[in-house]
């Protein structure tokens, strides 16, 4: 059994209060906006479940994801209402998106906003819960040691990485603040690691890379072309479908809960997360304490990140990314 800190057991007490159904309409989360909450009489009738998926994504470093799982936070906090927890290791944004439309999963725990602006441009069900992460150091254009080094040094060149993601929004992003567009330069759809491996066999001129994929490729030699910082908000975030949170609202209040339950054991027991997630990425207890500085978990849905997630969506339209717009503040569930 894994010891709880004061503050965990308070938030996990919380949590099985409210799936045993103690639910209640709170303030918005993001200032100026007004997201429609889940109706009382649309859950009266809910069915009953008896387990949640959730995503377990380690990159680029998600540290809540690596301490919520071999703490057991989450399993702890739904146990004791007889409901199990399960993990997928779908790691793309419309891998996710597409296992949460078809019901397989429940809860997106880390997901770019990218993606799901994505996903809800094209229709998808898709509502954020809260924010997991914000992170612009975190995500890199990287390129071999005599590679390109400017926006116009990368026309012509081949770049490889994750479609319809932070990273591609980076790469855009990148490109037009030379003056250059995506027809500048031949894509390669891939992975992180497939960009990393091609990257390193000399396939690619440079390599759409995050976190520990960016850290081992530096250490082995290549450098950093750009960074998100002033390119992309970075934004990651917890999403759900509206009608599972429509349906089960105690249950999503009860996974916010556990989230702050997780973030509160990262406070408490600084180094204990940190070495979970060295052991997990198999980097050094230094790197990964290094690289956690790059990173803003604050889980609360701010005005300055429905900011981004606009900027983001607008970046979308002008890149052809998305066909129309989507309505951002309807995208954020009430707080419960």
């Amino acid at each position: 059994m894994t010891k709880k800190t004061p503050k965990l057991a308070v938030a996990l007490a919380l949590a099985g209060a409210l799936l045993a159904g103690c639910s209640a309409a709170g303030p918005d989360r993001a200032s100026g906006t007004d997201p429609v909450a889940p109706s009382a009489a649309a859950t009266s009738a809910a069915p009953e479940i008896d387990k949640v998926a959730v995503t377990y994504v380690t990159a680029p470093l998600n540290v809540p994801s690596i301490v919520e799982r071999k703490a057991g936070i989450f399993a702890d906090a739904f146990s004791a209402s007889g409901i199990d927890v399960t993990y997928s290791e779908l790691t793309t944004g419309p891998e996710q998106t597409a296992a949460l439309a078809s019901g397989d999963i429940q809860f997106l725990f880390g997901v770019g906003a990218t993606s799901v602006i994505l996903a809800a441009a094209n229709g998808a069900d898709i509502a954020v819960v809260d924010t997991y992460s914000r992170s612009p150091e975190a995500f890199q254009l990287v390129a071999g040691p005599n590679g390109p080094t400017s926006p116009a040094e990368l026309k012509g060149k081949t770049v490889a990485g994750p479609k319809g993601t932070i990273l591609h929004q980076l790469l855009l992003a990148y490109l037009a603040s030379g003056g250059l567009t995506a027809e500048d330069v031949t894509f390669v759809d891939m992975p992180i690691p497939d960009a990393h491996a091609a990257l390193a066999g000399g396939s690619v001129d440079a390599a759409l890379l995050a976190g520990p994929a960016a850290y081992q490729a530096v250490a082995e030699g290549n450098r950093t072309v750009t960074d998100g910082t002033g390119l992309v908000g970075a934004t990651i975030v917890v999403a759900t479908s509206r009608t599972f949170a429509t349906e089960h609202p105690t249950v999503v209040s009860a996974f916010v809960a556990a989230h702050h339950a997780v973030l509160d054991y990262m406070a408490e027991r600084p180094d204990d997360a940190l070495a979970m997630a060295a052991d997990e990425t198999g980097l050094s207890l230094g790197a990964v304490r290094g690289m956690f500085q790059q990173y803003d978990f604050s889980p609360t849905v701010t005005a300055a990140d429905v900011a981004s997630l606009k900027a983001t969506e607008e970046f979308m339209l002008a890149n052809g990314m998305i066909e129309h717009r989507v309505d951002i503040p309807g995208l954020i569930l009430a707080e419960g």
